[in-house]
């Protein structure tokens, strides 16, 4: 961590010369949070454009560099392994850095790497390369929570959480046609170049994008803070951690003391571990399982595939509407209804033979998967003080893809090997029960801390109210 601090040195957030003058708070705070909203939505987009590419180039990559599928498989479990460790770290130590010059900087690393990619003609230099990929990666998650912790209040985070999460969807979606126009100009002899070079320059125009148009906190902009425009924003803090103040402490502290010594903070993460382990057991097996399980075709197979990702748009939009308005801001209720619908419809999907059932039961598993996930990542912005935001969602990610990934992946490969497909589905079932009961927990602890919210804003108010006479007399 000590040399993250250095590191960070100069992409320290800077304060703002002046103070917005009040009367135009309301319309300068408006302004600026749609564009630091549209920074970080553009600036992870950017982050898949410079990730996804790998994998369209692995063709390539097999055919020009004489690559095992082993080789393959290699790379591939390196930048997974890389990118949950760098989660961990990298969105720790977003918590003290200005969050759009920390994402542009990670932006601009991955561009760096992405071009020694392309000039990379040896197998052990690739692997190094794409570990890097994976290590800068972890630099767009953080600053992306901090800054819509920072600006958006609870009662919008639903909604606003669900847009940003769409920028993985499209920044995923627009990958093939950006390599594949750059094919195009450039012709299959320049791979390396339309594979690796031209997502790397257009990495690098979002980081510019990002830079110009991203925002530091309210504060850091000559605004008053979220709290104080707002006061159910307001954080209560026990009386350890009001011993020490937040700006004074290492990203480090702040982890041990907001994160690592809250219960909350792990009773979510191991909702987003459960939600990995059946997303990744589903997703990565679904064409093997469905090519020779179900002996679909390998055109039925992509149709299939293809509705398992694609579902996840619209449910996402929709569960951020539903749990700011119907479930007034509290994430857990509905993700538990969607972790017990995916129960059945695993069922479905494992039991049926018909090619239209099965293919709907893996459309509607997609389109229900990612909604826990999204609201685990909402929650976790809400179980913590917006300063220790960016290590919450550190230790959520490193779970969910070192624990998560590895149980969906390797376990479930393990245990299929040992006991056959059945033997899978039931790890996957009680993988669906574990994450209820981590759901049902975090709902617990959210509505604990949000009596004691309201405890200590009604305690401020009578002191006020005390106060009041006092000073009149």
């Amino acid at each position: 961590i000590s040399a993250g601090e250095i590191m960070l040195s100069f992409l320290k957030p800077a304060m703002a010369k002046n103070k917005v003058a009040p009367g135009k708070v309301p319309a300068t705070y408006k302004r600026y949070r749609v564009q630091a909203l549209l920074s970080v939505f553009l600036g992870y987009l950017a982050y898949y454009i410079v990730r996804n590419n790998f994998t369209l180039s692995t063709p390539y990559l097999k055919e020009n560099l004489d690559l095992t599928t082993t080789q393959i498989g290699m790379l591939t479990s390196c930048m997974l392994i890389t990118y949950g460790i760098s989660k961990g770290i990298m969105s720790s130590l977003a918590d003290k850095a200005s969050p759009k010059a920390f994402m542009a900087f990670g932006l601009i690393l991955c561009a760096v790497v992405n071009l020694g990619m392309g000039f990379s003609g040896a197998f052990w230099l690739f692997v190094g390369f794409v570990a890097l990929n994976g290590l800068f990666q972890g630099m767009g998650v953080g600053p992306s929570f901090i800054t819509i912790a920072k600006w958006f209040p609870r009662r919008e985070r639903g909604r606003i959480g669900a847009f940003w999460n769409i920028s993985h969807n499209v920044g995923g979606g627009i990958v093939a046609p950006v390599v594949g126009a750059a094919f195009a100009v450039l012709g299959t002899e320049h791979w390396q170049a339309a594979s690796y070079a031209v997502p790397a320059v257009i990495a690098v125009v979002f980081a510019v994008i990002v830079l110009l148009l991203g925002k530091g906190s309210p504060e850091q902009e000559g605004l008053p803070a979220l709290a104080e425009m707002m006061p159910e924003e307001k954080v209560v803090l026990s009386d350890a951690q009001k011993e020490q103040s937040p700006e004074n402490m290492s990203a480090f502290q702040i982890f041990c003391t907001y994160v690592l010594k809250n219960k909350n903070a792990w009773y979510v993460s191991f909702v987003d571990v459960f939600v990995y382990m059946v997303r990744f057991g589903i997703i990565s097996w679904l064409p093997i399982y469905l090519l020779t399980e179900k002996n679909f075709s390998k055109d039925q197979m992509s149709v299939a595939f293809l509705f398992f990702e694609w579902a996840a748009i619209p449910s996402t939009l929709l569960a951020g509407w539903l749990t700011d308005k119907l479930f007034k801001g509290r994430r857990m209720p509905l993700a538990i209804v969607c972790m017990t619908l995916i129960f059945f419809c695993l069922i479905g999907y494992w039991q049926s033979q018909s090619l239209a059932v099965v293919t709907f039961f893996a459309a509607v598993v997609g389109c229900l998967i990612y909604v826990p996930q999204f609201l685990a990542s909402v929650q976790t912005m809400e179980i913590v003080p917006s300063f220790a935001v960016g290590s919450a969602v550190g230790l959520r990610g490193f779970m969910s893809y070192i624990l998560g990934a590895t149980l969906g992946t390797t376990l479930f490969g393990f245990i299929v090997d040992r006991m056959g497909w059945h033997g899978g589905f039931y790890l996957l079932l009680g993988g669906i029960v574990c994450c209820i009961i981590f759901c049902i927990l975090s709902h617990f602890g959210a509505l604990e801390l949000e009596r004691n919210r309201q405890q200590a804003l009604s305690e401020e108010k009578e002191t006020k109210i005390k106060l009041e006479p006092a000073s009149a007399n």
